[in-house]
């Protein structure tokens, strides 16, 4: 038997926490977790500091130094806090560097700080201006430099120019790449242009790495190849050969003898990327077989060995590097998953926040609604105040006609003492006399009251004066009351549409990639090439598609094939409902649940006279929500100022209706606001008729205006409704009517002008439901020019009276083209709930 190790137990001390207590304890001796720490805490300051030694070690084309000022100027804009260690790290390099000229750097750093001192003076110091001063240091350096070694002749004038330039190209280069390499880029979107700026970068880093070699192995090579193997496995085939190449040229040009870098690593990346959907082992693969093939044909037997292992070794550190730094990596470049998923978080978050701020802006006006509609009582309570307020009243009128004619008076004490209960029986009766509007002469005052008071007509005359006060004190209270519920119920109307625009918000779009591919691959099937396939909504009856592709706007294949398709493999009847064709890019159509009904209308009419302008007004709309809204709207007299009031009516009424709002509440607040508008007496009617596309079922809301009539068949049947125009009374009644329309049905709508027409002496119901009748057509534009041609032709050619007729025909949706089935083709499956 083996005896188990005993552990020693320490008071608090758990025996796992023990070993990694005193591991943590022998750390912090030795100081190490400190330098951990620090690093961790300034890691940036030395990731910049390395790039910056790295750069000032590159050279190109055997002599240039374009990379050191460049870098330094924008860290100077960029990390206005790292710029002492960062030239120091640009020197440092430039010491290092197989040409080291540490003193000619340091005097281009000098002269460019020098310059943007003096623009700060100036308070011109921008970002702008950092490629000229780039540009102007390196130029008097390095004619400085030549004027001193009398080295100053053409091909070296030429060579400050080139070097100049380049620095000049290169400072807007690291512009775009150094908040990229530091993460603090603002948005998580890169353009193409931003991507490049950042290979340029890295590989200009590498470029510092040029002549390092560790066992025969070049340094740079194999950086190359690891920075090729991460962009290949995040972009594909595209970004690989691109960071190939851009990687290649830079390096051909920091060492003439590497020129085959270039066509090597564009090849292997472009391979790396064709093998990115089998991850990191198949990328680093396809970049493996790539070089070695390249320098087979172009390297002997020792240039295969040494590029083999270093794609070796580029591989191995691909597949140690973790799976964060890629992911961060691939929310920078668009079409990745990466990139998707973090902006459809970003929109989710932007949706949400919206929707709660829609919802308590929502809940803001509901418990506005509710201050102001906290006013008037409700059963008992009614009563009770009611009876509360009658005694208020009397105490008011017993206590005003007191202080004006009984203080004055010699019998006061008499009265108001000695016979209190006759006294007040008495007020009472003459303030009951003034409420029911008795006028009572000093002949016909009751004998009591006389006998009783010797100033019935004084105290009658204060009671008449100061119940008229009370009455228009009553009249303004109402109508504050009044106005005081209207804006409740428009502010809980307004709370309403805002509280269903946050649940629609909300609402997020379901992830419905495997429809999408079954109508993609059903699409191409039949031929047609499309670009991209967007599920919005799949709910029955409000299906939401769209389609972006690169057809000719002749041939018309969303209507001929796409949608019939839609509508076999959906099961419900599919139309398009719009397309867009931009100058540049794919076309956007947009495809949707077909409305069951159909709507075709026709307007007539004609000014009083003759003259341009009538003060009727009409609209027939789509409104958006499966609604089709037909209105006419007649204002009071003729001409511009009841065209005004007409034209008002109908806007606000559309625009509220379009929102959202209850019908009855968007008729109230048009009425509120011709009220407003003027104290003159304007008024208009209003006559609507909402029609559902999907029911055919009507509501129709009559303000005053005359009867409509609708027509099916040889019958007709008149919709009337009894009530005064709006912008007359504050409180108006609201009838709405509810008919269910047939396929066929013609629904005709008047103003007085025509409804009017036949006088006083007929039935006009009767007349117009035989002239109706007589209209053979069933065009709605037909029936409308006729209606109005008999209107006119009764009077003999005399248009008394502003006159419009407008005419809408229901049909059932019959689409354009049949749908067809195409064999082996399954439906599509909708999910069970879209949230």
């Amino acid at each position: 038997m083996v005896d188990k190790p005993k552990v020693v137990m320490f008071p608090g001390v758990r025996p796992r926490n023990f070993v990694q207590s005193a591991l943590r304890t022998g750390l912090e001796r030795t100081g190490l977790l400190r330098l951990a720490g620090m690093i961790t805490s300034r890691k940036w300051t030395f990731v910049l500091m390395a790039v910056g030694f790295l750069l000032g070690r590159a050279v190109i084309l055997e002599s240039l130094t374009p990379f050191a000022v460049a870098y330094f100027t924008v860290i100077y804009f960029l990390r206005r806090d790292m710029i002492l260690p960062v030239a120091v790290s640009i020197i440092a390099g430039s010491w290092l560097a197989v040409a080291s000229e540490p003193m000619w750097t340091a005097m281009e750093v000098v002269v460019v700080y020098l310059l943007l001192r003096g623009l700060e003076a100036y308070e011109r110091a921008e970002l702008s201006y950092a490629p000229l001063l780039v540009f102007l240091s390196t130029m008097l350096v390095r004619l400085f430099d030549n004027v001193i070694a009398d080295k100053l002749g053409w091909y070296e004038l030429m060579m400050v120019g080139v070097e100049a330039s380049l620095g000049f190209v290169l400072t807007l280069v690291f512009v775009q790449a150094v908040p990229v390499l530091t993460l603090t880029k603002k948005t998580s979107a890169l353009k193409n242009e931003e991507i490049i700026c950042l290979m340029i970068m890295l590989a200009s880093v590498m470029t510092g790495a040029v002549g390092w070699l560790a066992y025969g192995l070049s340094i740079e090579h194999i950086l190359s190849r690891y920075m090729l193997l991460l962009f290949a496995l995040v972009g594909g085939a595209p970004l690989g050969a691109s960071v190939g190449v851009v990687a290649g040229l830079i390096l051909s040009l920091a060492d003439t003898g590497a020129i085959v870098q270039m066509s090597l690593l564009a090849f292997a990346g472009l391979l790396a990327g064709l093998l990115r959907e089998g991850g990191k082992a198949a990328v680093a693969f396809g970049m493996l077989l790539g070089s070695s093939i390249l320098t087979i044909y172009v390297g002997n037997q020792t240039d295969v060995m040494a590029s083999t292992w270093e794609s070796v070794i580029a591989a191995t550190m691909l597949m140690l590097t973790p799976k964060s730094i890629i992911r961060i990596i691939s929310k920078y470049v668009p079409g990745t998953q990466e990139h998707v998923k973090s902006q459809h978080e970003y929109a989710k978050r932007v949706r949400d926040v919206t929707a709660q701020r829609v919802s308590q802006f929502s809940e803001v006006f509901r418990q506005l609604s509710r201050s102001f509609g906290q006013f008037g009582t409700i059963g008992g309570e009614g009563q009770a105040d009611e009876k509360e307020k009658r005694d208020a009243v009397v105490n008011h009128f017993m206590n005003v006609v007191a202080d004006r004619t009984c203080d004055s008076c010699h019998r006061r004490e008499l009265c108001w003492e000695g016979k209190y209960y006759e006294t007040y029986k008495m007020m009472t009766g003459m303030m009951t006399a003034v409420q029911e509007g008795r006028r009572t002469t000093p002949k016909e005052v009751p004998r009591e009251w006389s006998t009783h008071c010797i100033k019935t007509p004084q105290v009658l005359s204060v009671m008449q004066q100061q119940y008229e006060l009370y009455q228009h004190d009553q009249h303004w209270r109402k109508q504050l009351n009044e106005s005081r519920q209207l804006v409740a119920e428009q502010l809980f109307g307004v709370s309403q549409v805002m509280e269903d625009l946050a649940r629609e918000i909300k609402r997020e779009g379901q992830q419905l990639h495997m429809q999408e591919e079954q109508i993609r691959e059903a699409l191409e099937g039949l031929g047609l090439s499309i670009q991209g396939i967007e599920i919005i909504n799949l709910e029955e009856g409000n299906v939401e598609i769209e389609v972006y592709h690169t057809f000719g706007r002749g041939y018309d294949e969303c209507r001929k094939i796409i949608a019939p398709m839609l509508t076999d493999i959906l099961g419900e009847p599919i139309a398009v409902m719009s397309e867009k064709y931009p100058e540049k890019g794919a076309a956007i159509v947009v495809f949707g649940t077909a409305k069951a009904y159909e709507v075709e209308t026709g307007v007539a009419g004609l000014a009083k006279g003759g003259d341009l302008l009538s003060g009727d007004s009409f609209s027939t709309v789509e409104l958006g929500n499966g609604k089709f809204a037909v209105a006419i709207s007649d204002g009071m007299g003729n001409g511009e100022r009841a065209k005004q009031e007409s034209s008002t009516a109908l806007t606000i009424l559309q625009q509220l209706l379009q929102s959202g709002m209850d019908e009855k509440l968007a008729i109230k607040s048009v009425n509120s606001v011709l009220l407003l508008r003027s104290s003159d007496e304007i008024f208009a009617t209003v006559d609507v008729a909402l029609i559902d596309m999907y029911s055919a079922k009507t509501t129709f809301m009559k303000i005053g205006s005359t009867p409509s009539f609708i027509k099916r068949g040889n019958e007709v049947i008149p919709i009337t409704a009894n009530n005064l125009p709006v912008g007359i009374l504050q409180d108006i009644d609201i009838d709405l009517i509810r008919v269910q329309l047939h396929p066929g049905d013609t629904l005709i709508m008047m103003t007085d002008g025509i409804y009017d027409a036949p006088g006083h002496a007929v039935n006009k119901e009767m007349w117009m439901k035989r002239v109706i009748q007589e209209i053979r057509s069933d065009q709605p534009q037909e029936i409308a020019d006729a209606l109005l041609d008999t209107v006119v032709r009764y009077h003999k050619g005399d248009i008394v009276d502003d006159m419009t007729v407008v005419v809408a025909k229901v049909d059932k949706h019959q689409p354009e083209w049949a749908t067809f089935r195409w064999p082996g083709r399954p439906t599509v499956e909708r999910p069970r709930t879209v949230s």
